[in-house]
């Protein structure tokens, strides 16, 4: 796909400059910061759609299910006695 833009002088030159500085033409320069500004952006999105997926999807009762055997495995598997999530503050810090 070609692509004419209308750049400000100083933008111009700006891309002019660090293309030079990388060694590259501004078109390939250009390019590339395109790509590294827009894909991620894209995977971003993605992931955040699969993530609202899996909440609007979600079984809230095997969700709460595992977020009670989550906290138990954690509590479980401690060196100390003392308990991440004690149950009287249930509710209140957790």
């Amino acid at each position: 796909m070609t692509l004419t833009l209308n750049l400000p002088p100083e933008l111009e030159q700006y891309l002019a400059q660090e293309a030079k500085q990388q060694g590259l033409s501004v078109e390939t320069y250009t390019l590339q910061i395109l790509q590294e500004y827009i894909l991620p952006k894209e995977k971003q999105s993605k992931l955040v759609n699969a993530l609202q997926s899996w909440i609007d999807e979600g079984d809230a009762d095997e969700q709460q299910e595992t977020g009670e055997y989550l906290i138990h495995a954690l509590d479980e598997d401690r060196l100390s006695n003392r308990k991440l999530f004690p149950v009287e503050l249930k509710g209140i810090t957790w």
